[in-house]
């Protein structure tokens, strides 16, 4: 039985691979970034997005697919940014899968400079899938505590950014932002990490620039 389900779960996860690849080729084509965020429940990627969009707009245009268990709460919030957004409903699913995001491909408006992708909160199932992405960031919340990159470590691995969120409660929240860093960076050596506040709009405009500089990259490389 265990390697049956063993090789039920490669066959899925091998899948999911190759419509990433297709995902990511089409989109790059297009000069279009994407940018896969997981988190935690709670750990300000909506509020994230919604800061970025504000630093983003009017001189580049970008877009949302968020994935979530129930409601288009998420997608309301940025359509009311003015910015498109894709609602994708998992009806329990704990994350979003490749063919999920290729489904929506069809109605992504060619012209886009960035595509992000807001996973479904959690920092176990998403690290496993690949969307098709340029750039898969790891959000942690100061709230969250500064032990979870050990803890969940292949949310970690997998991410090639790390964006600690909400650091305007640190204090009084016993959060060392340095100790996270730093456990971060042994799980994953090659982690890019930055620090935000998207209440205060700390630390977002040297993210954007960030973006801005991956997309420049991406399309010199595809040109």
């Amino acid at each position: 039985m265990t390697k049956k389900e063993i090789l039920v779960l490669e066959d899925l996860l091998g899948s999911n691979k190759k419509i990433a690849a297709d995902i990511r080729e089409k989109l790059s084509q297009k000069g279009i970034l994407t940018v896969n965020l997981m988190s935690s429940p709670g750990a300000g990627k909506t509020t994230l997005l919604e800061s970025i969009a504000e630093h983003l707009t009017p001189d580049h245009k970008m877009a949302v697919i968020e994935g979530d268990i129930e409601t288009e709460r998420d997608a309301e919030r940025i359509r009311a940014k003015g910015i498109p957004a894709w609602q994708i409903i998992t009806g329990g699913a704990c994350h979003l899968e490749a063919k999920m995001v290729g489904k929506l491909l069809p109605e992504i408006p060619p012209d886009l400079d960035f595509l992000f992708i807001e996973n479904v909160g959690n920092l176990v199932c998403p690290a496993s899938y690949d969307l098709g992405e340029n750039i898969r960031c790891v959000l942690l919340s100061t709230p969250e505590g500064d032990d979870k990159p050990k803890k969940y470590p292949k949310a970690f691995t997998t991410s090639d950014w790390l964006i600690i969120t909400k650091t305007d409660l640190v204090p009084p929240v016993p959060f060392d932002i340095q100790r996270a860093i730093k456990e971060a960076q042994e799980v994953n050596p090659s982690l890019k990490t930055f620090t935000v506040s998207a209440l205060k709009g700390k630390g977002v405009e040297e993210l954007v620039g960030q973006l801005i500089s991956a997309l420049k990259k991406l399309r010199k490389d595809n040109a």
